[in-house]
């Protein structure tokens, strides 16, 4: 089947959530036939960036009827920002983008848990998502790094569901911050499920600790990387490709 022909939107909304977070809300009458219930999913983005179009993918933190929230995660310094997060920290009422999609979600699956959730601010929307869609009886823990105190949300997440916030300012260059957390965590032997996301070399690390040294294969494990530091994502993209096949 042919992929639907990308959507133009316009820019309803563009405002700052946290220091390191930034929301822009596209829609408009290119909605109109959108798939319902895309919560969690992801778009792809059409930058117009100078001679050159760039296509980024972002996922859906809010949809509605007739717009969608997307949430971009900064990268501090001006000079470490990519054309989607420049996009988005310029973005006025009323500009237009081609937007692709969208693109299924990586849920929980319904069960009460236990759940173990890891990621960084580039996965904190699904991270989000998931958790205020999982069951209210679910448990679990989800070690979630920011680059400031300031940047944590209120997430709707379930009683038993601890949310641990890590703070690492120069996010991505500590890699080991988030693979410790989720190591020095008791690790339920009945674990239903694990889901993580982030930049390249935790993840590298949860994989090592999760797949290979707990055993969690495909149906109770969903990992991926979302970004590397120092790259942008056309180079992530083949990095992340090259490891994919050397380690499945």
């Amino acid at each position: 089947m042919p992929r639907p022909e990308p959507r133009l939107l316009t820019v309803i909304d563009s405002r700052r959530l946290t220091p390191n977070m930034h929301r822009v809300t596209v829609g408009g009458a290119g909605m109109e036939g959108f798939p319902t219930e895309q919560d969690g999913g992801y778009v792809k983005l059409m930058i117009e960036d100078g001679d050159a179009r760039r296509v980024r993918t972002y996922t859906i933190r809010h949809h509605h009827a007739d717009r969608l929230d997307i949430d971009f995660a900064l990268h501090g310094e001006d000079a470490e920002s990519g054309p989607a997060t420049r996009w988005a920290m310029t973005a006025a009422v009323g500009d237009t983008i081609q937007v692709g999609g969208p693109g299924a979600a990586k849920p929980l699956p319904d069960t009460a848990g236990p759940f173990l959730i890891a990621g960084d601010m580039t996965a904190l929307p699904a991270i989000a998502v998931n958790l205020e869609r999982a069951r209210r009886d679910a448990t679990g823990t989800a070690f979630i790094a920011i680059r400031d105190e300031a940047d944590r949300q209120q997430i709707a997440a379930p009683d038993g569901v601890a949310i641990h916030w890590l703070v690492d300012p120069k996010l991505g260059e500590n890699p080991a911050m988030l693979i410790d957390a989720v190591r020095g965590a008791p690790f339920p032997e009945d674990l239903s499920y694990a889901w993580a996301a982030c930049e390249f070399e935790s993840m590298k690390g949860l994989r090592e600790y999760l797949r290979k040294e707990r055993a969690l294969g495909p149906d109770r494990l969903y990992l991926s990387s979302y970004w590397k530091r120092g790259l942008i994502e056309d180079e992530h993209k083949t990095v992340k490709r090259t490891d994919a096949e050397t380690n499945g």
